[in-house]
């Protein structure tokens, strides 16, 4: 297979199973690891218990992958440090809390497009979002394609990585908050539901939606109502009309 030539930021690609273990044990935060097929050792066994530990995703690739990505040394490892600083979700729900405010959190379950991401978070960011949450494995990656697309909304709007959904879901629930999640098949109209309370609305990927197991966790399931012959949104429009209702019901309630 071919793989092409890949220029990467210097600030943003890091090689070499030393300088990746520094950059983990330094607290840098790292988005993903690309590590060669096969790769073995003691040195890689600590790299590898060390990514498990820190929950960052991991790809086992070809060595011409690794080749194509930088011409240097790389000893079978390259990681993409990122390029924002995530937040803690219970920090984000309680600060939100002690100021008085009411949480309103985003979870994205197997959104991949950095494009789709970028325009959700901007949406996002407009709606007074407190947090996006995102899987450690399935998620957008977080490139300069996505900070484009979200007009500098990524570096306002918290993100937040978790090991699981599920578990940012109990989370939520214990918290008080409502979980919601947007489906098609849904029964419930987008418009009969209470969103001006404390709440987390869950959107999935526009080939598959939310998945099964969220969805029977989520306390409601609702349909953006459509008129048209087209059965959904795009995700990205879903995100505005569902975030802009509950930016409305707020409102309404101050009013």
């Amino acid at each position: 297979m071919y793989y092409k030539q890949r220029k990467a930021s210097p600030d943003n690609l890091l090689f070499g199973i030393r300088p990746v273990m520094e950059a983990l044990q330094s607290g840098r935060e790292i988005d993903r690891v690309l590590l060669k097929k096969g790769l073995e050792g003691e040195l890689a066994q600590q790299l590898g218990a060390l990514l498990e530990e820190r929950g960052v995703p991991v790809q086992r690739v070809p060595l011409e992958k690794l080749n194509a990505l930088t011409p240097k040394n790389h000893q079978g490892v390259a990681a993409f440090a990122a390029l924002i600083e995530y937040a803690s979700l219970e920090e984000v729900v309680i600060g939100a809390v002690e100021r008085g405010e009411t949480p309103l959190v985003l979870l994205l379950d197997g959104v991949t497009d950095v494009r789709n991401f970028g325009a959700i978070a901007r949406s996002a960011e407009c709606a007074g979002v407190h947090a996006i949450v995102l899987p450690t494995k399935g998620a957008a990656q977080i490139n300069g394609d996505a900070l484009k697309a979200s007009a500098g909304a990524l570096s306002i709007t918290p993100v937040c990585r978790a090991h699981s959904l599920r578990s940012a879901m109990r989370y939520l629930h214990n918290s008080g908050v409502q979980v919601v999640a947007a489906s098609e098949k849904a029964d419930k109209s987008l418009y009969a539901l209470n969103l001006a309370g404390p709440t987390a609305i869950v959107l999935g990927a526009e080939d598959e939606g939310v998945s099964p197991d969220l969805l029977r966790m989520a306390d409601e399931q609702v349909r953006i109502p459509l008129c048209g012959s087209i059965a959904s949104l795009n995700v990205g429009a879903a995100a505005a009309v569902i975030l802009f209702e509950a930016v409305r019901q707020k409102m309404q309630m101050k009013n």
